[in-house]
């Protein structure tokens, strides 16, 4: 256990971090006297204390946080994070462990699921550290560490590398990588304060328009109302809602190759780029016809602005409703959840296989097809014009398969807790891809409340899978990982 010492001192110090983090809530809930602040100084003295103790107990151990240790800290963090994250809810909603630690790790883990009703009179501060969350999981607590902790004596290329999602060559990023998680982070920041203000420009009032800013670049899905963003029922902020959730489904690698060449070449040389948009345009365009065809709306207008936003927005995962689409004909249900499985591409905030996986796995499929009629043909997988080496697409059947596995056996273990089978399989899948919504009794216009503590267990382990993209959280609940 004192090998991995220097991972628990990492580890001290980001709780610190995340502990003074809190103070941004608590200056909230000073200038809006909403009665929260007191909750939230007692989270930030247990997270500071906790990481000063830590950090105390371990400080003389120094050393290069090896691959390894870049996984466990990776898993440390989003597994015990929310468990100060849920102080506050604890404290002042009188929530359940079980219940705040969900709703934290929904949070953090850029979901969505909520279990909590009467948002509109929610405190500020409440409603606040909610999309909070959303926000600094969405990009990743690993990857701002990344630019802190190297100035701390920790070195942070392996956490970078077991944090970012998807198959992202570092060749063609900023030589340092502290200069490349500055430059994500920039560019995050840049695209927040820009989705506010014009979610301010369309309607609606400050302090909603930055709360859900930080949902909708988190790609998380909180709303700081019941009725999500189908409150406001305004056209305008729902296309802006939708103009940034399509930007924040773009790997921020693109984002920031663009932006640092000043070019547009980046976003052509994206290999995901055009099956991203494709998918989106030909799912909306389905669906759109689909829903005319059972008269679920009156007109054409009318179809295309639901159906599109319900499209990006689960298929980025982002997770916001305007409408009750449960209402539709199941096969239109289905189909905008199975999105949020694959669409969002790598790098991005959003969940799911990413989008370059789904690519990689149909190229197979196709090769496959092709060789059991031509045994002797020789037909290599390519992305932009580039062979895939076998590892690559090895580990992508893998993940694939494992993935399939997560869901079935999750989803059993739901049914098998005398959960309904559509409620159970679509909240295991909107868990697994941190879309947030689900289907009947988990969907858009209800709550995550009628789980028992059981199946709210599950749904949170769903949602660290998914987002540490499964295989990081179980090479660390393997056994071979422990050996020395």
């Amino acid at each position: 256990m004192r090998a991995f010492f220097p991972v628990f001192k990492a580890f001290g110090m980001l709780m610190m971090v995340f502990g003074l983090i809190m103070l941004v809530p608590i200056g909230v809930s000073m200038t809006q006297a909403d009665g929260a602040e007191g909750a939230f100084d007692e989270a930030m003295a247990v997270t500071l204390a906790t990481g000063f103790l830590l950090w105390l107990l371990t400080r003389k151990d120094k050393r290069e946080l090896k691959t390894r240790d870049g996984f466990l800290l990776v898993a440390m963090v989003w597994t015990f994070l929310p468990v100060f994250a849920s102080i506050p809810l604890q404290l002042h909603l009188g929530l359940s462990f079980t219940d705040a630690y969900f709703e934290a790790v929904s949070g953090l883990t850029a979901t969505g699921a909520t279990l909590l009703s009467g948002l509109d009179d929610l405190p500020i501060s409440i409603n606040f550290w909610r999309t909070f969350l959303h926000w600094i999981g969405g990009m990743g607590v690993i990857v701002l560490a990344v630019a802190i902790l190297p100035m701390l004596g920790v070195g942070g290329r392996q956490i970078f590398k077991a944090e970012m999602p998807g198959p992202v060559k570092e060749a063609n990023l900023s030589p340092r990588i502290t200069e490349t998680a500055r430059g994500f982070w920039v560019i995050y920041i840049v695209f927040t304060v820009a989705c506010a203000l014009m979610f301010q420009l369309a309607g609606m009032g400050g302090w909603d328009a930055v709360m859900h800013a930080f949902s909708v670049m988190g790609l998380g899905g909180l709303s700081t109302k019941d009725a999500s963003l189908g409150h406001f029922n305004s056209v305008e902020i729902e296309l802006v809602a939708m103009f940034f959730a399509l930007i924040s489904g773009i790997s921020y690698v693109s984002h920031y190759l663009a932006l640092h060449g000043r070019s547009w070449r980046a976003y052509r040389r994206d290999v995901e780029l055009p099956f991203y948009l494709g998918v989106l345009a030909a799912s909306i365009l389905g669906l759109t016809l689909y829903l005319m065809a059972f008269d679920v709306y009156p007109d054409f207008a009318t179809a295309v602005r639901y159906v599109a936003f319900h499209c990006i927005s689960l298929a980025t995962s982002l997770g916001f409703a305007t409408t009750d689409y449960a209402q539709w004909p199941m096969f239109a249900q289905l189909w905008i959840l199975f999105l949020g499985s694959f669409a969002a591409c790598s790098g991005s905030t959003g969940g799911g296989i990413k989008m370059v996986r789904a690519i990689i796995l149909y190229k197979q499929v196709f090769r496959e097809i092709l060789r059991s009629m031509h045994p002797r043909v020789v037909q290599p997988i390519k992305l932009a014009g580039n062979p895939v080496p076998g590892d690559i697409i090895y580990a992508v059947l893998a993940f694939g398969f494992i993935y399939m596995v997560s869901i079935v056996s999750l989803t059993l273990a739901m049914s098998a807790s005398g959960l309904d089978i559509v409620t159970s399989f679509s909240a295991v899948v909107a868990c697994i891809n941190n879309t947030g919504p689900g289907l009947n009794l988990v969907g858009p216009s209800s709550t995550y409340a009628v789980l028992s503590d059981f199946q709210t267990w599950l749904c949170a382990f769903a949602m660290l899978l998914g987002r540490l993209e499964i295989f990081t959280l179980l090479v660390v609940l393997s056994p071979a990982f422990w050996r020395k």
